[in-house]
Formats: C-alpha cells, structure tokens, sequence
C-alpha cells in the first residue's frame, strides 16, 4: 500500500458469482486530490464503492484509508471517510435534522457537537431553514444538498459521491461540483467522484478510467489525454474504451 495515500486500491477483485465486477483495479488518490473515476454505466465503479465503504469484502487486493487497512482496522478506516451513494440513503419520514443527528450518534457524537456541525453544513449548502421539514419534502438536488452535508458532519478526510448528480437539473450539478470542489482546496480533503458524464472532469481532476472492471487510466487529466494521443477528455476516454480488448485492460 502507498504510504501517505488517502485512498490505495491494490490489486482488487470481486465477483458475483460467474461475473467478474473488478479485475486487479490498483490506483492511489493523494490528500487534496479531485479524482474522477470515469466509466460507463456497468464499468464496476459502484462496486468498488461497496468494497471501499465496507458494505462487501474485496476477494483478492486490498484498500486501506490513510493507511488504515480494511481489513485489519476497518473501524478506522471507515471513521475517516463520508460517503453519498447513487441511491438515496435519506429516511424520507423524518426531518432533515433528524436524518443529521441519525448520523451524528453513528459517529459518536455528543449532541452538543452534533449540533454545531450540522448547523455549519446546512449553511454551507444553503437549506438550514429547511431543517425542521420532512426529507420528502426536498427537491431532488436539496434532498442530495443534505445527504452532502450530512456526510461531513464527522469531518471525514475522504469524501465518497457515487454518481451524486444523476437525475439532478444543471444548476444543482453546477452546486456540487463547485462545493465539492472547494472542499478539496479549503480543507485538503480527498475525494472520489464516480461518474459517467465526461463535463463533471476538467483540467485540475485526477482520472481514474474504469471500463468492465479494470483501469484503462489512471492520472492527471493532462496526462490521461496524452497517454491517448488525443486532445481532450471526452476523445481520449472513447479511444481508450474503444482499444480495450475484451477482457483485458491495464491494471
């Protein structure tokens, strides 16, 4: 494992049953970094998202958070990451602050501190007028707002967004993007963001290119790009998709 990682994904595999989902994914995200991990709907991101999170156990390979291993010392290895998953977690029967404090007690919190926190994130992502009101009363983008901020009440250190802006309007994919993307500057927060829309990727993101469960790419955008022999993101990613053997790949 790579010291002083945030996030190293080694050599990691899972299967269901006859199908192979990953197939020796390895790659590193530093503290601080925007990572985009880029493919297509079935490329293996939201199962390497259950394994980085706990929610499976990798059969082969190993991740470890800020060097904590997930295996050994999955306690505090999850303590350290937030995470907002592609379906929606919020308990839609109970208010946003009650999904928030939810979250809070997971985590240990005294109320006191649980309050604190999350009146500073329903600042942050402008609805804390909105705290006393049913989850199911939010918009789309508002309900995905809180479950934002809900994920950075215990001021995790690795923020997880599986396809975060699925279904979302432009102005709420405009939101956070641009949030997140400051968080990674403001607090030197590390970030993995799964995705298949090629825009939500600029020239500062570090790539990651999954494609049928193994890593075509993995770097700076510039040097994805070049490594395709192309000139922009959207034609390196459809080149290195397109030379990808059937059932091979980099690793």
């Amino acid at each position: 494992m790579s010291q002083g990682a945030a996030l190293a994904v080694s050599n990691v595999s899972h299967s269901f049953g006859e199908r192979k989902a990953l197939a020796g994914v390895s790659f590193t995200i530093a503290p601080g970094d925007f990572t985009v991990l880029l493919g297509l709907n079935g490329a293996g991101k939201t199962t390497l998202f259950a394994l980085v999170t706990g929610l499976y156990h990798s059969r082969g390979g190993g991740i470890s958070v800020y060097g904590a291993d997930m295996r050994t010392n999955g306690l505090k290895a999850l303590a350290k990451i937030g995470a907002v998953f592609q379906q929606s977690t919020l308990d839609l029967d109970l208010t946003v602050e009650q999904n928030m404090f939810y979250h809070a007690a997971l985590y240990g919190m005294s109320r006191a501190v649980a309050a604190a926190r999350i009146q500073a994130e329903l600042d942050r992502v402008g609805l804390a007028d909105r705290r006393k009101e049913k989850a199911r009363d939010l918009s789309g983008g508002q309900r995905r707002r809180i479950e934002l901020a809900r994920a950075l009440i215990h001021e995790p250190s690795l923020l997880l967004l599986d396809e975060p802006t699925v279904g979302l309007d432009i102005e709420s994919r405009r939101f956070l993007l641009e949030h997140v993307r400051s968080l990674c500057a403001e607090r030197r927060m590390a970030v993995l963001w799964a995705t298949h829309l090629i825009d939500e990727a600029d020239d500062d993101s570090k790539i990651v290119v999954l494609h049928k469960g193994k890593v075509l790419a993995a770097g700076a955008a510039r040097d994805v790009i070049a490594s395709a022999g192309q000139t922009d993101l959207r034609t390196a990613f459809d080149a290195l998709v397109a030379s990808a053997p059937e059932g091979k790949g980099k690793s």
